[in-house]
């Protein structure tokens, strides 16, 4: 009796929801990226064995350039807008919808208050060559502590964190900090590098 012959198909793989996958994770990460913005200065901060990491969000960043330089960072596009119009309060400046929506997206920033309209007014890459004086910290003309004082109150949850530069005076690192002391900052971050392991030879 002869043989029954069994018609063999070529197996198939259905790559379609592979591919639907793929485009899901692609959106996803694009939609939820954050891009660090471009810093107006650049901080070479001292290293240190602490792994601890600051959250992501509700951070008030003070730093500290090698020449003494001081800048202010708040993240919060919306809360950066109400903070600018309670400073314009304090010191009697009138701040427009469209000054406070470019402040709202700046990055770390370190103009007194009184030059910030100027400052807002010129266009993005303008912006990045302007050699910024940094914010007064001095003991007749401390902004710095209006800043701070404003951010909490715009913001209560914020952390307050400091990134100095490895070569900062320290004169001016101690006026930072006591400036947070004497507006009841007693708890605050100094943001460093993971210090390197030394491997065994």
């Amino acid at each position: 009796m002869g043989k029954v012959k069994v018609h063999r198909t070529q197996p198939s793989l259905d790559m379609t929801p592979m591919v639907d996958l793929a485009f899901l994770l692609v959106t996803f990460f694009m939609l939820t990226t954050k891009f660090a913005p471009e810093e107006p200065l650049a901080v070479d901060m001292p290293t240190s064995t602490s792994e601890i990491r600051l959250p992501e969000t509700d951070i008030l960043t003070i730093s500290i350039s090698s020449d003494g330089i001081v800048f202010f960072n708040m993240d919060g596009k919306y809360n950066r807008a109400d903070l600018l119009e309670k400073m314009g309060q304090k010191y009697q400046i009138q701040f427009t919808e469209e000054e406070r929506n470019k402040f709202a997206l700046l990055p770390s920033m370190g103009v007194p208050i009184q030059s910030m309209k100027q400052f807002l007014d010129l266009d993005t890459e303008s912006r990045k060559h302007v050699e910024q004086p940094g914010i007064p910290c001095d003991s007749l003309n401390n902004q710095l502590a209006d800043w701070v004082i404003f951010s909490r109150m715009t913001n209560p949850k914020l952390r307050i964190a400091i990134k100095g530069d490895r070569d900062s005076n320290y004169p001016i690192v101690e006026k930072v900090i006591n400036t947070l002391i004497d507006n009841r900052v007693t708890r605050f971050n100094l943001i460093t590098n993971m210090e390197k392991s030394q491997k065994p030879s």
